[in-house]
């Protein structure tokens, strides 16, 4: 039900040549990623197959893909469910954000557009922190990271980028009693912006690195006491 209307708009502004399973996983990522679909949450495939215009056969390919993913979790006899997060998933989250995200930073040069984007989302997430808006900065934090990679022009690095994200946005769950986790990361992300803009590459690969450091570590305590 929470599924259907979630999705429903989705359905009607799409073209019919886009019902696809590929399409319907990139919907249900980028609902998670935005955090519209919570770590818990059951999938109905009723409800997604109806809101989204699609067949339950084209459903289940692509809930085959998130299940793959770590993105959804099929309990038999139950349904399927948005996925709740283990210790191994943050550490293999951060595995792959440590090697692609500096690296983007490092060797990837951002078009006057590209920085421009970031610069606009770091004055939102500064903007979300003086109005002590929780989610607002988890929102700019995902853009942020997802534009850090997108400097590469890779699709395919932005589609393993969507993936990690996805993964992040539940992962992120685990410290809603810990509301100022994303307060201390928006001045660093303005810090990074800054040294990105300045041409800085190493510096600021090194500072990435670290703060994906300190994010993991600050994560892992809080889903190992949960």
């Amino acid at each position: 039900m929470v599924a259907a209307n979630l999705l429903g708009s989705i359905a009607k502004g799409s073209a019919a040549h886009a019902h696809t399973s590929a399409w319907i996983v990139s919907v249900l990522r980028k609902r998670i990623s935005e955090g519209k679909l919570t770590p818990g949450s059951k999938l109905s495939e009723q409800s997604l197959s109806e809101a989204l215009g699609v067949s339950r056969n084209t459903l289940r390919e692509a809930f085959a893909v998130l299940s793959a993913e770590s993105v959804i979790t099929r309990i038999p006899n139950r349904g399927v469910f948005v996925t709740e997060p283990t210790v191994n998933d943050v550490r293999e989250i951060y595995r792959v954000r440590q090697f692609i995200e500096p690296a983007a930073v490092l060797w990837a040069t951002p078009s006057s557009d590209q920085y421009a984007e970031m610069h606009e989302i770091v004055e939102a997430a500064l903007s979300a922190k003086a109005a002590g808006a929780v989610g607002a900065m988890a929102n700019a934090n995902q853009r942020l990271h997802q534009a850090i990679v997108g400097m590469c022009g890779s699709p395919t690095l932005d589609e393993v980028m969507e993936r990690v994200l996805a993964q992040m946005r539940l992962v992120f769950y685990s410290m809603s009693s810990t509301p100022d986790f994303h307060s201390h990361y928006v001045e660093r992300n303005a810090a990074l912006v800054q040294l990105i803009g300045d041409g800085k590459r190493e510096e600021a690969a090194g500072e990435l690195r670290e703060y994906l450091e300190s994010a993991e570590a600050e994560l892992l305590s809080h889903v190992v006491n949960r």
